[in-house]
């Protein structure tokens, strides 16, 4: 993995014999880290963490502020690992920046195995979405999503360091305008817990050339701290490709 790549992108496993490289893209406020075990489960996989800037050991950056930009740089880093088929798993603001990533890299002439759209589902965009960037909101909107305690999200050094990037993946998401073009040219799954009243929404179905997946699991937005699907992920990419022979 070149220099470039590595400040983008944690492996905690590097099997360079591996079908497929799994690249999981996570959701606002989170970093690389989210995804560190799932290489113990997913054994067949090399799995990857992007890492955003602007935490965790880059926290000395500027979070992003533009999420195409954003996804271009990914696709920067990916390139050369593209020796291996790539599937991408993203999870709420992670689903669009795998979309985009997706899009760059397919402009490129790079085409992934499947994206996994988390916290995401097939559904006309919002409209009239206001940014709140009151600090308590987020927080209290933070713990009733189940992705951190309450007692964490009380914690004043949690907020020093964790709001600001939080804020910034915020408005980066709120003023993203995604373009109906290109298509995907790979089959898409959308994975929504049955709980879930914050899902992202996305028409996917008009994003790809390839009809996608509903899929419904039991949980509230966060529903994959507690159960990871990684009997989805397995099942998915370890089955034959159309015209594969």
């Amino acid at each position: 993995m070149t220099a470039y790549a590595s400040r983008w992108l944690a492996c905690d496993t590097a099997r360079p014999g591996a079908r497929i490289r799994l690249v999981c893209f996570p959701h606002a406020g989170a970093s690389a880290s989210f995804f560190r075990s799932w290489s113990q489960s997913l054994t067949e996989l090399e799995v990857h963490g992007v890492q955003y800037p602007g935490r965790a050991n880059r926290l000395d950056e500027e979070p992003p502020h533009d999420l195409v930009q954003l996804s271009a740089d990914i696709a920067d880093a990916l390139e050369p690992l593209a020796d291996l088929p790539l599937a991408f798993f993203g999870h709420s603001l992670g689903a669009p920046v795998a979309l985009e990533t997706a899009r760059a890299l397919q402009h490129r002439g790079i085409y992934i195995e499947h994206l996994f759209a988390s916290g995401s589902c097939d559904a006309p965009l919002p409209t009239g979405s206001v940014l709140d960037e009151n600090p308590d909101h987020i927080l209290e909107d933070l713990v009733r999503m189940g992705g951190t305690d309450a007692e964490m999200a009380a914690d004043p050094i949690f907020q020093e360091v964790v709001m600001p990037y939080l804020i910034a993946d915020n408005r980066m998401f709120h003023s993203y305008n995604m373009a109906p073009e290109p298509l995907l040219r790979c089959p898409v799954t959308t994975i929504v817990g049955d709980q879930d009243d914050d899902a992202d929404r996305r028409p996917w179905s008009t994003l790809s050339t390839v009809p996608i997946q509903e899929v419904g699991v039991p949980g509230n937005h966060m529903y994959l701290i507690a159960d990871p699907p990684f009997s989805l992920l397995r099942e998915t990419l370890s089955a034959p490709r159309p015209g594969s022979g």
